[in-house]
């Protein structure tokens, strides 16, 4: 059977909502829940009783969503990438059964406390032959303080949950699955959040192992401004000139670099800032910080500006969208 569905990632329920849990025991029931969730999809399984049940806990851009279900295909194919909007890379952390995950010519099989990432806006095929049970994270690319293409780099590729971070990241990832309904809250919220840095740590830590870059070299060079930008977002004199004379590079070497990376220094700044911004808006625990206060403490010193270049980032103003 091959069906396509057209999906979109679930509407945000507030952190102290109850874990959405919901049962299929065919696999036009399957199609339905997995609408719900997630990106468009080409899903195909040749069984003739079909029987899973997604447990998912959403908040804000960041979905948590257990699955376990008989063996079936999932496929992103160009077609369906182009129906949708936002871009999203998906962890899979494997906790039963075993799946292949085919992305960039490269091909990953995950075994128990196995990860792996992928990149909803590349296609993509994820294949489980017998009854399976994984977990999957997933988040907006812009949630990471890596770059796109820099991720590319480890789509499909196997980190075993016995090796490197693995061994630190794999059992957290674990007792989130088993515990979603501890997601809640302040607490929850901050641990949902914490997830998406850890498995930034893995990549950068997957990233330098597979292609360190060479001392001198401009990916070198481009991840040593990157660190620098982050460490010194709140400043509001953050500039290209500073960095390139933190650097002691001229100004056209500094956006050389950025321009060989598809992006702009000032893009990149922005962008990282807003993100921190969007984060704090929607955190709990600082429900009582003025949006000029949050957007002060990374480097947005005119209100106006901020609340303008944030609807144009996000599609509402900063007030709206701390709401939500």
């Amino acid at each position: 059977m091959t069906v396509t569905i057209e999906t979109r990632p679930a509407t945000a329920v507030r952190s102290y909502d109850p874990v959405l849990s919901a049962e299929a025991n065919t696999f036009g029931e399957w199609r339905t829940l997995v609408s719900e969730s997630f990106v468009p999809l080409e899903v195909r399984s040749d069984a003739r009783d079909f029987h899973g049940t997604l447990r998912s806990r959403v908040l804000d851009d960041l979905s948590i969503v257990e699955v376990t279900a008989n063996g079936h295909q999932v496929l992103r194919t160009p077609a369906l990438i182009s129906k949708s909007h936002r871009q999203y890379f998906k962890l899979n952390l494997q906790l039963s059964g075993s799946g292949i995950l085919v992305q960039d010519n490269r091909e990953a099989t995950l075994r128990p406390g196995d990860l792996a990432v992928y990149d909803t806006n590349r296609p993509y095929t994820l294949a489980f032959e017998q009854d399976f049970r994984t977990l999957v994270l997933m988040f907006p690319h812009d949630a990471l303080d890596l770059p796109a293409d820099a991720v590319a780099q480890l789509t499909a590729v196997r980190m075993a949950g016995d090796a490197g971070l693995g061994r630190l990241i794999s059992p957290f990832m674990v007792q989130l699955a088993e515990n979603l309904d501890a997601l809640s809250g302040s607490t929850g919220h901050r641990l949902a959040y914490n997830a998406v840095d850890l498995v930034a740590t893995m990549f950068e830590s997957e990233l330098s192992i597979r292609r360190e870059p060479q001392p001198g070299t401009r990916g070198d060079l481009l991840a040593s401004i990157h660190r620098y930008i982050e460490s010194e977002l709140g400043d509001p004199e953050l500039s290209p000139a500073a960095i390139a004379a933190a650097h002691f590079i001229s100004l056209r070497q500094l956006h050389n670099v950025f321009h060989a990376a598809d992006t702009t220094v000032s893009g990149w700044i922005r962008a990282r800032r807003l993100e921190h911004c969007r984060r704090d808006l929607r955190d709990p625990i600082l429900t009582l910080r003025s949006v000029g206060v949050i957007a002060a403490r990374w480097g947005f010193i005119d209100a106006a500006h901020f609340s303008r270049i944030f609807r144009t980032a996000f599609g509402e103003p900063p007030s709206s969208y701390r709401r939500g």
